[in-house]
């Protein structure tokens, strides 16, 4: 009894990594310069992109029709294509809320940037607070909390551990 159980078991286990080992099967997806690990979900997947949540990820998958339960290395080349030009077109059917850069200071247009773009306008917009000198550039340069929290308890940094004593020098008592 207790046989016919472990064998159930180790075979529930072996069912979905007998699926995903086909032989089109991609252990590593590449979509908008990142590598995506093939084992995981759409959704999952997706996720793995920076600027991509799970809300964009449900959307980008009804859009292509595809299964939220579908492994990422089964799909095929025109399926993952099809996907980074519905992201790259997200813009055009997504609300204003739901876009991760709304009225670009440069060009004063919406935009939704992933991956290493979205990394390096992040980092520009900090320079350019620490620039002009404003609060938050300030709290940036200084390594402070940005957004209002408490930094009496919390938030500490530093290498310092309790009380230090100092060491006793030879000849000196």
């Amino acid at each position: 009894m207790a046989e016919e159980t472990k064998s159930k078991k180790a075979d529930k286990k072996s069912k979905p990594e007998d699926q995903a080992k086909d032989e089109n099967f991609r252990y590593i997806v590449r979509i908008l310069n990142t590598d995506v690990d093939g084992n995981k979900n759409i959704i999952l997947g997706l996720q793995s992109v920076k600027g991509v949540g799970s809300r964009v990820a449900r959307i980008v998958a009804k859009r292509t029709g595809i299964s939220t339960d579908e492994i990422f290395g089964n799909l095929s080349e025109e399926q993952t294509t099809e996907i980074e030009n519905v992201l790259n077109s997200y813009i055009e059917f997504a609300p204003a809320w739901a876009i991760n850069r709304q009225c670009d200071i440069e060009t004063g247009e919406d935009m939704h940037l992933y991956g290493q773009n979205l990394e390096l306008t992040n980092k520009d917009d900090i320079n350019r607070l620490k620039m002009i000198k404003c609060y938050r550039g300030r709290r940036h340069e200084q390594g402070q909390k940005v957004r209002g929290q408490r930094t009496r308890s919390n938030g500490r940094t530093g290498l310092t551990m309790g009380v230090s004593r100092t060491k006793n020098q030879p000849g000196s008592k």
